[in-house]
């Protein structure tokens, strides 16, 4: 294996689909072969319609194989981010579901794990920072539960002893990225979506007002509808037309895998510190993650990234002096300017779902039955409706963290 190999080496659990040919004409395009794009394909096959997606590059390569994959509203929720909630706690009651259909038409386990979240403190004023989160969680109705340094440990003995208090989310969750996207790439297959990879959007198709297709190397695509579901590229000039184009940009994210054994041991839970979250993952693998980085279409990883992430873990978990680097990559967070997604129709036959940040896979099954509701009725479903374009132009500018 090459260095550079070894630096962007994901993953995968074999998420890569056939090689395809964008048919003539499908009922639905969908624009982007993440997360997000497969999740919508796949609700809108279960829904009768047939289904192309073309994606500019592979399967997952912005930001969806280089997640976490974190369901966690209550460790995300901070200040300014109340709008958000309902959306979020929403996704997560959609989880279980979502996950069962999806387990049972791919074959295919995603290791969905339900231990909780552990926010963790190192010294006064971080215990003071969590005190404020903690406050602000049980405000918003989270289930938080304050946790002394020794029950922190209590729940997860391999901690520093420097460890001071923590906080115990009961209800967050996640699920294997990989594992993820490896089963929805199989049962968009098997549900006939065309999925076709290395195939960018040169131009939307239109017709008077209304999009009709794609224009793509290959020529030109037809569709009732076309879903933008582009991720960080969702916001690049060019494809739409200046009134409609998208305040969306890239945040680099650096992440890196390391190999658990008996000897080092590993987590049960989520843990986050104010650096850094750790995912234990079925297959071994403990997951770091991940940088915020605000420079743009930049891919790779850097000396300065790969270190805070490290120093980040040790911090609170000495055990993985002893474990091995297996790979590390970055990513390409899709982030709106008030860091919320924008599910909307922008114009007949026009549908976007982007902007997801850092909680793409928490939104995912939101998003997609939002999107199926959108095509099939015209209208979005009420826990979806504040997150349009408009509200960049017409409202007050809000942040959600």
């Amino acid at each position: 294996m090459t260095p550079n190999a070894f630096l962007n080496l994901r993953r995968t659990h074999g998420v890569a689909p056939p090689a395809a040919v964008a048919p003539a004409r499908s009922d639905v395009v969908v624009v982007g072969a993440g997360l997000i794009g497969l999740s919508i394909a796949w609700r809108l096959t279960q829904a009768g319609r047939s289904v192309t997606v073309v994606e500019r590059d592979t399967v997952g390569a912005g930001a969806s194989l280089a997640a976490t994959g974190m369901l966690a509203p209550a460790a995300e929720h901070e200040p300014g981010s109340d709008p958000l909630l309902p959306l979020a706690l929403e996704s997560l009651s959609r989880w279980p579901g979502f996950r069962d259909a999806l387990q049972a038409a791919a074959g295919l386990d995603i290791d969905y794990r339900e231990e909780g979240t552990l926010v963790l403190a190192i010294g006064r004023d971080e215990v003071e920072r969590l005190r404020f989160r903690h406050d602000l969680q049980k405000r918003s109705g989270l289930d938080a539960r304050w946790l002394t340094g020794p029950e922190a440990r209590a729940r997860e003995p391999r901690l520093r002893p420097t460890v001071t208090a923590g906080l115990y989310c009961p209800h967050d969750h996640q699920v294997d990225p990989s594992r993820v996207m490896a089963a929805l790439v199989r049962a968009c297959l098997a549900a006939g979506v065309a999925i076709v990879e290395g195939c960018a959007v040169e131009a939307l198709d239109w017709s008077a007002d209304r999009v009709t297709g794609v224009r793509t190397a290959q020529g030109i695509s037809r569709a009732d509808t076309v879903v933008l579901a582009s991720g960080a590229w969702s916001g690049e000039t060019g494809l739409l037309p200046d009134h409609l184009a998208l305040p969306v940009r890239p945040l680099r994210g650096q992440s890196l895998a390391l190999r658990t054994t008996a000897r080092t041991g590993t987590l049960t839970h989520m843990v986050w510190t104010e650096q850094v979250h750790m995912a234990p993952k079925s297959d071994g693998h403990l997951i770091v993650g991940a940088t915020v980085e605000d420079c743009g279409f930049v891919p790779g990883v850097t000396a300065g990234g790969l270190y805070a992430l490290l120093e980040g873990a040790r911090r609170v978990l000495p055990g993985i002096e002893e474990m091995a680097v297996e790979a590390i990559w970055s990513g390409l967070r899709p982030t709106s300017d008030d860091d919320a997604p924008i599910i909307d129709a922008l114009a007949p036959g026009l549908v976007v779902a982007t902007g997801h940040h850092r909680n793409g896979y928490l939104l995912a099954p939101a998003t997609a039955d939002a999107v199926a509701a959108l095509v099939a009725e015209g209208t979005l479903p009420d826990y979806a409706r504040d997150f349009g374009r408009a509200r960049f132009a017409s409202a007050p500018q809000r942040v959600f963290a």
